[in-house]
Order: structure tokens, then sequence, then C-alpha cells
């Protein structure tokens, strides 16, 4: 079996694209949620009005109109953060472009969002119901289907080494680092590309206010979602994309990378029983599976990520089987600062639990004021946060039709 780590990390969110940024507004208690104020006349019957996106987002200016063409919201969020990735991992040139040698098949990607990109669907819809459309045009399938973001990662860098698209809702990101993981780990290919991303769009919204999971409070953006709290009212969507560099460490070693984590650990399983509806006993059969790739036990983790997303039946069953597996563990969500990054969330939520290991200091769950006693007997991080010092931490993600990931990631050590 072949070790493997992480040697370079991108992301973009709606409160910055570098940890510092981050865990500055994390400090700060500052969420990203803001009340959509025209949505009011624009959509009458949605009451959810709420979201988390990335302030005025343009692609990098360097991108030339070519490699934009394909490229939808969602995808230039994943190259973005892809191209990013690789200049943590010193992979790309003085011109910052990616060095040669990656394209020979050694690098792959694994990526994945909920869906593409939603105008472009709103395009191939209006043909399909009026027999015209104005935006619909040869590319308009390229940014919209299911794998856009694997598929326009692997074009835009060339690469030629194996494209596993994770379209799993929620757990896209978590899936797209598992199944990387797990083709360096069974030495199938040396390096890959790994994570997730989500654009915002009101149709996602609209999902989840008609399935009365999504938060409500309109007149208080800064208050809302309140993972765990028995005031909680539902879920915000927000946007972003994380990717990672992940690298088999004997390749990463003969070519002096810097390593930032190693990850350890992947389990996935599936409810077998309800579209979303979430159940207890397999995500913490996930959370066994993951320790047990890890050959760890479960007094070795020092935190756990949470999946958090503020709805009643997500956060009680996550947390009760979190106990079941752990006892009293130290856990927070970050989406109370970012809102619900679908696609990305997993990604993002690993490079978060890395950065904090790193740190020695864990951010709490905002809006966390009074703990709902159904949920599960844990160490609910708080406050002003908690020093950690550990060598394990575990992110969580559990997606609609019942999907289940759960990662491991440790400490680096030279």
């Amino acid at each position: 079996m072949k070790r493997v780590v992480v040697t370079g990390i991108g992301g973009l969110t709606a409160l910055g694209n570098d940890w510092q940024s981050i865990k500055s507004a994390f400090q700060r208690k500052q969420n990203a949620v803001e009340t959509k104020q025209d949505w009011l006349e624009r959509y009458p019957e949605l009451e959810a009005r709420l979201g988390a996106e990335i302030p005025d987002y343009q692609p990098p200016k360097h991108w030339n109109r070519k490699q934009l063409r394909s490229l939808g919201r969602v995808s230039q969020f994943v190259v973005d953060a892809s191209e990013r990735a690789l200049k943590s991992a010193n992979l790309l040139d003085e011109d910052g472009v990616i060095l040669d040698w990656l394209k020979d098949g050694r690098m792959g990607v694994a990526c994945g969002s909920s869906t593409g990109s939603t105008n472009d669907i709103k395009d191939a819809a209006e043909l399909l119901m009026t027999g015209k459309s104005d935006g619909f045009n040869a590319n308009t399938y390229v940014r919209m289907m299911p794998h856009t973001t694997a598929a326009n990662i692997g074009i835009f860098f060339g690469l030629t080494g194996r494209i596993i698209p994770t379209s799993s809702a929620c757990s896209s990101g978590s899936q797209a680092i598992g199944y990387a993981y797990e083709s360096i780990k069974y030495g199938l290919i040396p390096m890959m590309l790994a994570g997730g991303g989500e654009e915002f769009c009101p149709s996602e919204v609209y999902v989840f206010d008609s399935l009365y999971a999504a938060s409500r409070n309109c007149n208080n953006p800064k208050l809302t979602p309140r993972p765990y709290d028995k005031d909680r009212d539902g879920l915000v969507i927000g946007e972003g994309s994380g990717m990672f560099v992940l690298e088999e460490l004997e390749h990463a070693l003969a070519r002096g990378a810097n390593i930032i984590a190693e990850v350890v650990g992947y389990g996935a399983n599936s409810d077998g029983s309800h579209v979303t509806r979430p159940q207890k006993e397999t995500m913490q059969r996930c959370m066994e599976l993951a320790l047990k790739d890890a050959q760890l036990s479960p007094q070795q983790i020092g935190y756990v990520s949470g999946h958090g997303t503020a709805t009643e039946q997500g956060d009680i069953a996550e947390t009760l089987a979190t106990e079941a597996v752990f006892g009293r563990i130290p856990l927070s969500s970050q989406k109370s600062y970012l809102g619900h990054t679908l696609g990305a969330c997993g990604a993002l939520e690993s490079w978060f639990a890395i950065e904090m290991m790193r740190d020695g200091w864990f951010a709490p769950t905002i809006n966390l004021e009074n703990i709902d006693e159904r949920c599960g007997k844990l160490d609910y991080i708080q406050g002003d946060g908690k020093q950690i010092q550990t060598d394990y931490v575990m992110n969580n993600n559990f997606a609609f039709g019942g999907v289940n990931t759960s990662l491991i990631f440790k400490r680096w050590q030279a």
C-alpha cells in the first residue's frame, strides 16, 4: 500500500481565498450570509431568501477567451482553485503554467458538484420548452453536464491521467478526495487533483425551501444557520470550491515537495433506505470504516468536523452517530459561517480541519446557543473556539441519496 500526502490546497470561499483570511473571519465569528433583497419581487413564492455568495467573483485575468468558453461558473471555481492548489504544490512554472511532465498521465482528476452550471441548464430548458433559445450554443452542454468540473480541470491543464467525476450533492468533494486517495494508495496513479465546487443558484434554495429545510430568517441573516441548536430553522446555501493536490509519499519526497498533511483513512457507504432522511446507523458505520482503514482507535481522533447543516433530522442523526463512535469528542460545523456549499463542502471543510489541526485552534460553531437536547452528547465547540493538540482529525459529509463519507487526516511530521 502507498502512503498518500497532501502537497497543495487551493480554495475559493465567500470569506476569502486563503486560510489566514478565512481563519480571521472564523475568529471574528463572522458569517457570509446575506438576505437576497431582490428575490422578494423576483421569486414571490420563495420564502427562503438567503445565501452566502462569493462577492464579485471574476476569473483570473490571464485566462483567455478560448479557455473560458467551456467554463460555467462552477467550472471556473474549480479550475481557479486547482490552479491555486498547483501553485501551492510548486507545480507551476515561473510563468504560472503547469509543469509539462505532469501531462504524461501521472496526474489525474477527481472532482464533482451537485450539478453543472444552472444558467446553461436554463438555456437548454428554454430550448425544449419554446423551440428556441438565444443562450444555447455549442458549449452549453459542456457547461451544464454533471461532470463539467472534472472534465474541465483535465482539459484546462492538459492532464491525461484518470478522470473521476463525483456528482453526489454534498458528498461530492469528500468522495473525490476519497476516491483519489484510494487511486494513489493502491498504486494506480501517483498524483491526483481532487475536490469539488458549487455555484450559487436560486433553484437550489427552492429545493430546500420546498422540503421545509431552508432557513427563512431573512431579517437576521447573521444569526443563521444554527447547526445543532434547538432554535435552528434550516440551512442556507453557499458557494465555492476546494481542491487538493494528493500525491504518493515517495513521489512527493523525491521532488522535494512541501507536505501539508497525510490522508490516512476513508470510509464510504450508503443508507439504502430514504433519499432525504439520514440514518444514524449507517453514518456510524461510515466513521468506523474510516477508522478501520486508518488502523486507528476512536480515542486517537482529536476533532470531528461535523456535516452540521442545521436541519433537524441531519443534525440529530449525525451527532448521535458521532457519539456512538467517539463519546464526547470536540465537534463544530463551518457551515455556520459559509452556509452549505454542497459539492464544495467536503473539500473546503477538509481543508479547514487540516489547517486548524496545524494551528492547534479549532473554530466554534457560531449561532449555537442552545444545544438541541435530542442531539448526541458531544463537546460542541462554542464561544471563542478551542485549543486542541491532536495528530488526527476527521471530516464527515452526508448527502442526499444516503451517501455517506468520512475522511481522516494526520498531522505531517517529517
